[in-house]
């Protein structure tokens, strides 16, 4: 017969700490728990909140995914890389289909589908789209990036929005500065891969790139354009958090995948996506390692997160 011990052990196996976090013996355990359910929700405003129960290597890494929540915070987080981000993305992505949740999962791949060009951007920049230090030549003459009503510009009106805002930003206050991050850096995203990859009026805003560089990143940055017009990405509209009330099985989640491989295999980045790698979604990491032009292998903090709360209930009184 299980013990009430054994039964917890399971549900941190599981991660499962939203409802192992209720039942928790010792406010210590209840606290890690929070922290690993943040990380399971990816809420990546809060993960450099304090938890003092959690071990300082796990907190170190889980602010290395933070998003910072003023302009001049320290450190930049989510801001500086966002490939330690990309790693809890797919070791979340992982998580969510083995406990069969597949509309969390599938919203977690729709959040990496609207950073991804922020990914491939990241070699040139050296940052990961830190609005307090885009790179002058932005705003260059002859650039109409930022440039509002240019009709010469391949960029949405709402695009054309974010990036005017996105040059100013950095000097607003802390709540513009998280309005901006909620409402419009993903539109920046997309935008700088328009510039680089499919703009039919190319202007001078990507000419402090090397032309050998930039048609390297325009390939890179036209596939993570692609990668969020695949039919995987989409499933997020026939799901609970996108417009309709349909939850996609496995079986549709991984058809959607492979028309979503074929569709990207158009060039040796998307060609990635056809690597059988072991992930849930075969390829995945493989796709996002060839956008980041570096490697990125999901993370284990939320396995690193179980293995703690395994030991603190293993430690505890018995039940």
């Amino acid at each position: 017969m299980h013990s009430t011990r054994d039964l917890l052990i399971a549900l941190a196996r599981r991660y499962a700490f939203a409802d192992l976090g209720a039942l928790a013996p010792t406010p210590e355990i209840a606290d890690v728990c929070e922290f690993g359910q943040r990380l399971m929700s990816l809420d990546a405003e809060d993960f450099a909140v304090e938890a003092r129960s959690v071990p300082a290597e796990l907190r170190r890494r889980a602010r290395a995914c933070h998003m910072p929540q003023t302009p001049r915070e320290q450190p930049r987080g989510a801001l500086e890389s966002l490939r330690p981000g990309y790693g809890l993305l797919l070791e979340v992505i992982a998580a969510r289909w083995n406990r069969r949740e597949l509309s969390p999962m599938i919203a977690a791949v729709h959040i990496a589908s609207e950073y991804l060009p922020l990914l491939a951007f990241e070699p040139q920049l050296g940052h990961a789209g830190d609005p307090a230090l885009w790179p002058d030549g932005l705003s260059a003459p002859g650039s109409r990036f930022g440039v509002i009503g240019d009709r010469d510009c391949d960029h949405t009106k709402s695009e054309q929005s974010a990036t005017n805002r996105t040059l100013r930003v950095a000097g607003e206050p802390a709540e513009g500065w998280r309005a901006y991050f909620d409402r419009q850096h993903s539109q920046v995203a997309g935008a700088l891969a328009v510039c680089v990859a499919t703009c039919r009026n190319p202007c001078t805003a990507m000419h402090w790139i090397e032309p050998e560089q930039r048609a390297d990143l325009g390939v890179r940055a036209r596939t993570a354009l692609a990668f969020a017009d695949t039919p995987l990405v989409r499933l997020r509209h026939a799901a609970p958090v996108g417009h309709g009330f349909g939850v996609p099985s496995p079986e549709e989640v991984l058809d959607a995948w492979e028309r979503s491989r074929s569709a990207l295999d158009k060039n040796e980045v998307g060609g990635a996506a056809l690597k059988d790698d072991g992930f849930p979604l075969p390829g995945l990491p493989a796709l996002f390692s060839a956008v980041a032009a570096a490697p990125i292998a999901p993370a284990t903090l939320l396995s690193g997160v179980s293995d703690h709360v395994v030991a603190l209930l293993e430690a505890a009184p018995s039940a």
